[in-house]
C-alpha cells in the first residue's frame, strides 16, 4: 500500500509488485494507493493501469484507492482514527500503514507484504506469522483469513497501546505483544518453523535472511551470491536506507541480481531509461 499521495512509485515498489505477480500468477496482487480516486468504471480501471505501463502485462495486478475512514469503519481502529491529529504525528505515514494492514486483512484476508519485500518463492501457508528476529514478530509480511480473531486482537492492541511517537511500537510492537499473549513468544533452536497456537510461525530466514543492521549488504557486490534457498521473500529494510540508495544497472550488486531475476520487466525499463 501507499499511505501518502505519491502516484509515481519508486522502482523498489514496482519490483515488489512485479515479483509478487510473477510468484503468485493465479492470485490477485492488489496495490492500495491513497492518491488514487475511486474506480467505478472499466474505463477508469484501464486508465489507472496505463499509469503503470511496466506492470501492464500482469493481468493479476489491481489498483485500489486507499480510503482510510471506509477501511477502518466497523473496526476498533475507527475510534483512534477519528481523534488522532495527523499533523502532529511524527511517523504518520508508517503508523497509518500499520493500521491499514490490520483492517485490510481483517476485512479481506490474504497475505500482506510491505512494498520493500521482493518475492522469490511462494509462501506455502495462507495462515502465518513470521519472526523478524529471535523475540520480535514481524509486521512486514503475514497472512490470515478474513475476520480472524487474531487480527481483531491486533487492532485492539494498536488502539489500547497507541504510542505513535515510538518507531515500531504500532508495527512489530503490536505483533510481538499480541503473539506473546496468544501463545508465548516462540523460540527457535534451529531453522525449522514452529507453531503459535494453530498458526505457523516462520523462522527469520524466511523473510529476513539479512537482518536490518546489515541492510547495506543488498547494495554491495558479493564475491559469491547467496542462494536464499530457505526464504520465500526478502525484506530490503527501506526505512533504514536514509540516503536513498537504489538499484544501479551494471553495478553487479546483490539488489541488481534480485531485480534481474524477480522483476526483470522493471529492470529492463530502468535500463531503457
Amino acid at each position: 500500500m501507499e499511505t501518502t499521495d505519491r502516484m509515481e512509485p519508486p522502482s523498489l515498489v514496482l519490483c515488489a509488485i512485479e515479483s509478487a505477480a510473477r510468484i503468485y500468477p493465479d492470485r490477485p496482487v492488489v496495490y492500495f494507493m491513497k492518491g488514487l480516486g475511486n474506480i467505478t468504471t472499466e474505463e477508469e480501471e484501464n486508465n489507472t493501469r496505463q499509469r503503470f505501463p511496466s506492470l501492464s502485462s500482469f493481468p493479476n495486478v489491481y489498483y485500489f484507492p486507499l480510503i482510510m475512514d471506509e477501511l477502518f469503519s466497523n473496526t476498533p481502529l475507527i475510534s483512534w482514527f477519528e481523534k488522532v491529529d495527523q499533523s502532529r504525528e511524527q511517523y504518520w505515514t508508517h503508523v497509518s500503514s500499520d493500521a491499514c494492514r490490520f483492517a485490510m486483512i481483517w476485512k479481506y484476508g490474504g497475505i500482506y507484504m510491505d512494498t520493500d519485500v521482493i518475492s522469490i518463492s511462494q509462501v506455502p501457508n495462507d495462515h502465518f506469522l513470521a519472526a523478524q528476529s529471535q523475540g520480535t514478530t514481524s509486521s512486514s509480511v503475514f497472512g490470515l483469513s478474513p475476520h480472524h480473531s487474531l487480527t481483531w486482537q491486533f487492532m485492539e492492541n494498536f488502539v489500547e497501546n497507541y504510542r505513535g511517537e515510538i518507531w515500531g511500537h504500532q508495527g512489530p510492537g503490536v505483533f510481538t505483544r499480541v503473539v506473546t499473549r496468544w501463545c508465548g513468544m516462540p523460540t527457535f533452536n534451529c531453522t525449522d518453523d514452529v507453531m503459535c497456537a494453530n498458526i505457523s510461525y516462520f523462522h527469520p530466514q524466511r523473510f529476513y535472511p539479512i537482518p536490518y543492521k546489515s541492510w547495506r549488504k543488498y547494495f554491495q557486490v558479493w564475491e559469491r551470491l547467496p542462494t536464499f534457498n530457505s526464504s520465500y521473500a526478502l525484506h530490503l529494510w527501506n526505512f533504514m536506507n536514509k540516503a536513498g540508495q537504489t538499484m544501479v544497472p551494471g553495478s553487479n550488486t546483490l539488489v541488481e541480481h534480485l531485480y534481474q531475476n524477480y522483476c526483470p520487466t522493471i529492470y529492463r525499463q530502468i535500463l531503457r531509461n
